[in-house]
């Protein structure tokens, strides 16, 4: 599927009305389906050609199809299509790319040998996961004394 160039910035062919709140979904399904070191880089204002990285490592090729499957599926759903797809029939890395955002699934090997992280070392870390609940501090009460 071709991209399409709108204000300077590729697109996906059905546009993402928020695509902060999609790459959270995404990090999400992974983390789901057992996922390790999921971090997502938001490149809004370093990149020209997407916004969002999804960066997660897979201990496995099963695990990393059963990963990029669900991501896909709820993509699909939702009726985002990615641009293209890259590593699917291979074991290592697996690049889904959907315009406003590309997942990247690595094994752990690939994912130490091209380092995004380091690659892209200005890009703020976006913060996918829901923010932990307060929990209250209620005192607890006191038992009954003895007389």
């Amino acid at each position: 599927m071709a991209s399409v160039r709108s204000g300077g910035r590729r697109k996906t062919a059905v546009a993402v009305k928020d695509p902060a709140e999609v790459v959270r979904v995404c990090a999400r399904l992974a983390d789901d389906k057992k996922a390790e070191d999921i971090i997502v880089l938001d490149l809004r204002g370093l990149m020209y050609v997407t916004d969002f990285f999804v960066i997660a490592s897979g201990g496995n090729p099963r695990q990393l199809h059963a990963i990029q499957s669900a991501i896909h599926q709820e993509m699909s759903q939702r009726g985002v299509r990615p641009i293209g797809q890259e590593g699917t029939g291979q074991d290592r890395w697996v690049l889904m790319d959907y315009g406003d955002f590309v997942v990247h699934l690595f094994d752990p090997d690939s994912r130490r040998l091209y380092d995004l992280e380091l690659l892209w070392g200005d890009a703020p870390r976006f913060e996918w996961q829901t923010p932990p609940k307060k929990r209250s501090r209620a005192k607890t009460p006191k038992p009954p004394q003895a007389e």
